[in-house]
């Protein structure tokens, strides 16, 4: 079983920055994209950004320009940076990887998410 953590969430004022992270482990290799999503309370999981092989990256609209993807040389850890918060960044926040675990079985995996809160 693929194990993901995510770290990093915490409370901040509007304004604020955190850096999330998210560390995998226990797979034989993850494919591209690996992206962040998030979910507000009574919303649907929406995307954020994707990190892609060549090292591209896509975002969502809402946080073009104030949210940054990153991933560690191994590929192992997954970054975002985000700038600017606002009150709406408000949600818990995942990382989802497509990776083949030791057992050789390919799947969607997602980690337990990590709570950003931010203040106006």
């Amino acid at each position: 079983q693929v194990r993901l953590v995510e770290s990093g969430g915490g409370s901040v004022q509007a304004g604020g920055s955190l850096r999330l992270s998210c560390v995998a482990s226990e797979y034989r290799y993850c494919i591209y994209p690996k992206s962040w999503y998030r979910q507000a309370p009574g919303n649907e999981r929406e995307f954020v950004a994707s990190i892609y092989s060549d090292g591209d990256t896509t975002s969502a609209d809402s946080v073009k320009g104030r949210f940054t993807m990153s991933q560690d040389n191994a590929g192992d850890t997954l970054y975002l940076k985000m700038n600017s918060l606002k009150p709406e960044d408000t949600a818990m926040y995942y990382c989802k990887l497509h990776c083949m675990d030791l057992a050789g079985t390919f799947e969607d995996y997602w980690g337990q998410g990590t709570q950003v809160t931010v203040a106006s």
